[in-house]
């Protein structure tokens, strides 16, 4: 899906964006999330999704700025909308506290990263777990070719001497059908996972077994759902995402972990 050049340029959505804030310094967080009237609903699929803009609504949900609704593109961005679909602010939106500003965008994707990593079965993951009792974890979307997360891998056996236990998902940077992702399936059909795992990263020749029904094509969709744009990419336990490598010091570090 695309935003029509006609309609709004770059340096438009950015003064969009301005005014926005311009409105949240003077505007008080309004009303929690509550359901949309389906007509609404029904005005902004059909608005935005004319042809002469092309953009496909996934779901709306009431914003904390009376007046706009948070409406999720379906592979596009998260966007701000009057009700009636005639204008619409591209960004983010900001609560303006006492104690500075708040991403409330940011914070509602945290949000539903967090609840989409949890709805993802254990059996579907594979997983290192941390020695003796578990303090945190992070989930990471992971390729095995690429030189970041081969690097994060190495130190998965630090982080779970600290009590961190790692998760992985796959996702493939090349796509469906890639030889990464021929890799990742394999490691995901394997009896022994882990094991697999750390092959493919350590860079080590095996035998392809992409077994039906495996999950990562799923997965791949789904760390493009979140916002995965690159490997390795980290969700910590209240759904923060961390782009790239980060040390067992770092990582634990921002755990709280000691």
């Amino acid at each position: 899906m695309y935003l029509s050049r006609a309609l709004i340029s770059r340096s438009g959505l950015r003064s969009l964006a301005a005014v926005a804030m311009s409105l949240l310094v003077l505007t008080q967080p309004g009303y929690a999330d509550e359901s949309v009237d389906p007509e609404i609903v029904k005005q902004l699929r059909l608005r935005l999704g004319a042809p002469q803009i092309g953009l496909e609504v996934q779901s709306v949900e009431a914003s904390q700025l009376p007046g706009l609704y948070r409406v999720n593109i379906v592979s596009g961005p998260t966007i701000y909308s009057t009700a009636e679909g005639d204008y619409f602010i591209v960004g983010d939106l900001y609560n303006v506290g006492v104690t500075g500003l708040v991403n409330l965008g940011e914070q509602q994707r945290s949000n539903d990263r967090k609840e989409a990593i949890a709805a993802v079965s254990e059996e579907n993951t594979i997983i290192f777990p941390a020695e003796g009792p578990t303090l945190s974890h992070i989930t990471v979307f992971t390729d095995v070719s690429c030189f970041y997360c081969q690097k994060l891998h190495k130190e998965v056996p630090e982080l779970n001497r600290r009590g961190i236990e790692v998760r992985y998902l796959a996702y493939p940077r090349q796509g469906i059908g890639s030889p990464g992702f021929r890799q990742l399936a394999s490691a995901w059909c394997a009896d022994d996972r882990q094991a697999t795992l750390t092959a493919f990263k350590n860079r080590e020749e095996l035998k392809e077994n992409v077994c039906p029904g495996n999950p990562i094509a799923e997965q791949f969709a789904l760390g493009q759902q979140l916002g995965v744009r690159g490997t390795p990419a980290i969700i910590t336990p209240d759904g923060e995402m961390i782009p790239g490598y980060r040390s067992a010091d770092d990582l634990a570090a921002l755990l709280g972990v000691q």
